[in-house]
């Protein structure tokens, strides 16, 4: 091996002790380091990252989507979801994130059966590819489980390689209580092997068995599948389910040192072998655990703000900013070479578990209550003590926005776009879910269908009426659709509104919600200002300290203040981006 590769291989092999210390392996941890660098291809070509590079910018604007969220009858769907994109979207994102594309057996391609392969009713590798051509791909690593159905579990049943020692297994017998669980079903499913009867850890469902990291030919096959989605294209990796990997009895087995270890690894190979490819953490927990997955700028590029989503519709709906400010202020800057990952809806639901400390009680009641009115549905974890908490809400979020507390209202589109107009202006990089950019609503029948809920906001458009609706001008689809776009085009061209720019929260009152940015050059500053309430409120310029050597505007409306002394009126949920000029 070529000396410039002594540094990596010692902090590969630094790695690996620090993860597997208290596990006595078949082979050394050099011959394991060896064999992972080989994997990676690392002796052929590597990559030397730059400590804390930013690998985005304020134009980086991610759209969450399934392969099949928009279809048609004469081709491939994701050749489809590529023509939508360009015809559409080419203007407003720059990354897209297409959901697990895979072959599946469950949870809308969560219980992956190989990951080495496109699902057929998909495509295949050249249409992932061709669209990786075009903006950057952001693809599910589902490390934490696979299916049931899979090979390896197959494997697993028959005992036979690889697969015969992949999976978690415990005794029924065991402490199991202070398992950290999300959801309500056992966690431990009984399988009838050639061994005999074997109890298999499954954290989210039976069909989702849990992979075993503390056996290394796990870690191999895994850098094996990342190695090949870099082969064909894939550059933003979202670590599914991440927080649950490390197993050890006697412990939550949730957010342990080797999870944290195995990520900064994983990070450590990958970015060596792709100069500008990411991991992005999916944790939904509690926010505090969340910054965690940060480590010190040397685990996760990007984390999910997954408190974000409770704590703004929670404002919206009530018409009351207190939480949402209080939970900005307690929030660190991202250090260089890390972002948050911005989103207010996605394929699963308004997480609960992530307001938890930051929401009382009685406020996460009544948020649950309001999304029930709007025809929302809940999902339960198990908790301590037999009892079961609600875990995430499921609702479309055009249909969440749709009224407050005191029930539905006029203001739904205006109110939508208030949440959306806030979220493109925060710290971090935003990502849009297809549903909301196209104002999706509930998908009762979908719903009926899989008796799923969180197939609520799975919605599959076929793709001629959706051209129908988006070219229709008193469409809600279109409306939105098109001011969307409109508030994306602006955010992409504003140096404040780089992920890393500074920002710091405005007290405004608890029914004007509002930040300060400033772009990381200091030449330009933005005061983000929203009415979040169904009432018309006043600001009074001079509030806001504007500087009177300066010029303002508001980028949204087009207005220009020619008097700091003037006092704005803001219409229900009105969103201001005010800059210097």
């Amino acid at each position: 091996m070529s000396d410039f590769l002594d540094p990596l291989r010692q902090k590969v092999l630094h790695h690996l002790e620090l993860i597997y210390a208290e596990i006595e392996l078949d082979l050394s941890h050099t011959e394991l380091a060896e064999q992972l660098i080989e994997i990676m291809r690392l002796e052929q070509s590597s990559c030397e990252p730059t400590a804390h590079a930013n690998h985005w910018d304020e134009s980086e604007i991610i759209m969450i989507t399934y392969g099949d969220s928009i279809k048609t009858d004469s081709e491939k769907p994701l050749n489809t979801l590529h023509n939508f994109l360009n015809n559409h979207c080419n203007d407003a994102i720059s990354s897209v994130h297409i959901l697990p594309f895979f072959p599946y057996s469950s949870d809308d391609g969560f219980a992956v059966i190989d990951f080495s392969s496109v699902n057929e009713s998909l495509g295949d590798w050249e249409d992932v590819s061709a669209i990786a051509r075009d903006y950057r791909l952001m693809a599910d690593l589902v490390i934490n489980h696979c299916s049931s159905r899979s090979f390896w579990f197959e494997n697993f049943k028959q005992g036979k390689h690889p697969g015969s020692d992949f999976f978690v297994t415990a005794s029924p017998d065991d402490d199991l209580d202070g398992i950290t669980r999300p959801r309500t079903s056992p966690l431990l499913r009984e399988t009838q092997t050639l061994d005999g009867t074997k109890h298999v850890w499954c954290t989210f469902s039976h069909d989702q068995v849990d992979l075993d990291f503390r056996n290394p030919q796990v870690l191999i096959e895994f850098m094996r599948i990342i190695r090949l989605y870099i082969d064909k294209g894939v550059r933003i990796f979202r670590l599914d389910a991440v927080a649950f990997l490390w197993k050890k009895l006697g412990t939550a087995c949730i957010n342990l040192d080797e999870t944290h270890e195995m990520i900064r690894l994983i990070r450590t190979l990958t970015e060596h072998s792709c100069e500008h490819a990411m991991l992005i953490t999916e944790t939904n927990i509690p926010n505090r655990e969340n910054l965690t997955y940060f480590g010190n700028a040397n685990e996760a590029h990007c984390i999910y703000n997954f408190s974000l989503p409770p704590l703004l519709v929670n404002t919206l709906v009530t018409g009351d900013c207190k939480y949402l400010k209080q939970w900005m202020m307690s929030m660190p800057p991202a250090q260089n070479g890390t972002a948050y990952f911005n989103f207010i809806a996605s394929h699963d639901g308004i997480g609960l578990r992530p307001a938890e400390g930051l929401l009382k009680d009685a406020e996460i009641d009544t948020l649950i209550n309001t999304m029930q009115m709007f025809g929302g549905r809940i999902s339960w974890r198990a908790a301590q003590g037999g009892m079961n908490k609600a875990y995430e809400i499921n609702i479309s979020l055009i249909d969440a926005l749709q009224g407050t507390v005191k029930g539905p209202d006029k203001w739904g589109k205006e109110r939508f776009l208030c949440a959306h107009a806030i979220m493109l202006a925060l710290e971090g990089i935003p990502g849009i879910y297809v549903h909301s950019m196209l104002a999706t609503g509930n998908d009762y029948e979908k719903l009926k269908h899989t008796n799923s809920n969180r197939s609520i906001n799975r919605h599959q458009w076929d793709y001629e009426e959706l051209t129908r609706e988006l070219g229709e001008e008193l469409s809600q689809h279109r409306q939105v659709f098109e001011a969307m776009k409109a508030l994306i085009r602006v955010r992409r061209m504003q140096p404040a509104f780089h992920p890393n720019a500074t920002q710091f929260t405005l007290h405004l009152g608890e029914k004007l919600f509002g930040f300060w940015r400033q772009s990381i050059n200091r030449r330009q500053s933005m005061f983000c200002i929203y009415n979040i309430s169904d009432e018309v409120c006043d600001l009074a310029l001079s509030d806001i300290n504007l500087i009177g050597t300066d010029s303002w505007k508001d980028l949204i409306s087009g207005s220009v203040y020619e008097s700091l002394e003037d006092v704005l009126t803001l219409q229900p949920y009105q969103s201001l981006w005010i800059t210097n000029t």
